[in-house]
């Protein structure tokens, strides 16, 4: 089987050029590089040692970088190593740069400054780890998003990538038989999103938990097709009765709900101005 490498280099944290990496090798079917991750490259030495790295494993390289001695250093290595050598940000910097006709700072890691959208991504972590499942419900009018949403949608970790982008989110479960708290129907300012999912991978999806954690194979109506169905159909009813926009999360990751939602509060916070 043949061997295939790839260099990812850095003078920040790495998370760009890995999110990068990440968006096209999904493309590739079969295809699965030893990667090879470079971060926080900021001096010659450290340059040395990647470039030794590319020559004793030969494979392409993308590349995050603005000091333009250490870009260099690196495309030579890379040209006397017969591999491709990619700026991955240079077209869309230069085109904004001409584009705003401004000069590009060439300062490394800005994006991970200690400024306020880096605190304010902190509280609203703070804020999703306290709101979860159904916590907190007194300040849930402090939330920028609710999520409501019958078990295994991905509440909480839906909420957890939004509060990395800085959007407060609450979420609250619904559970058949239990009344969802007053202050959900209270809210002025929120955005309140209910998710749902197909009855029969909930219940996949539940059997597959319990018998993880617990081992139980006892069937209730957690597990039986016929009641999430109703379950379902319940929170549905829920949701649009109320008029709450509802995403069906059945054939989502993660990355496209919490996308999803971040359109829908756009649209929110355009509304309420």
């Amino acid at each position: 089987m043949t061997v295939h490498h790839l260099h990812l280099v850095s003078d920040a944290t790495g998370e760009t050029i890995n999110s990068v990496a990440r968006a096209c090798l999904v493309q590739f079917s079969g295809v699965e590089p030893v990667e090879h991750v470079w971060s926080l490259v900021r001096t010659p030495s450290q340059m040395s040692r990647v470039v030794a790295g590319i020559e004793a494993n030969p494979g392409p390289v993308l590349f995050t970088l603005v000091n333009d001695a250490l870009r260099t250093e690196l495309m030579d290595g890379c040209r006397r190593a017969g591999v491709p050598c990619i700026p991955v940000l240079d077209p869309v910097i230069h085109a904004l740069a001409a584009y705003f006709g401004v000069a590009i700072s060439g300062q490394p890691g800005l994006q991970h400054v200690l400024d306020s959208e880096y605190f304010d991504r902190i509280d609203a972590m703070n804020f999703a780890l306290s709101h979860d499942d159904g916590q907190s419900t007194s300040h849930l009018n402090d939330a920028d998003v609710i999520l409501v949403g019958v078990s295994r949608t991905s509440k909480t970790p839906t909420c957890i990538y939004l509060a990395n982008r800085g959007i407060k989110a609450a979420n609250v479960p619904y559970v058949p038989g239990i009344q969802l708290p007053d202050e959900l129907f209270q809210v002025k300012g929120p955005l309140v999103v209910g998710l749902t999912k197909d009855p029969a991978r909930l219940v996949q999806v539940r059997r597959q938990r319990l018998n993880l954690h617990s081992g139980d194979n006892t069937e209730t109506d957690y597990v039986n097709l016929d009641s999430v169905r109703r379950e379902v159909a319940e929170a549905r009813k829920l949701f649009t009765g109320h008029g709450w926009p509802t995403i069906d999360v059945t054939r989502r990751s993660i990355e496209e709900t919490a996308a999803t939602i971040m359109t829908l509060f756009s649209r929110h916070q355009a509304e309420a101005i």
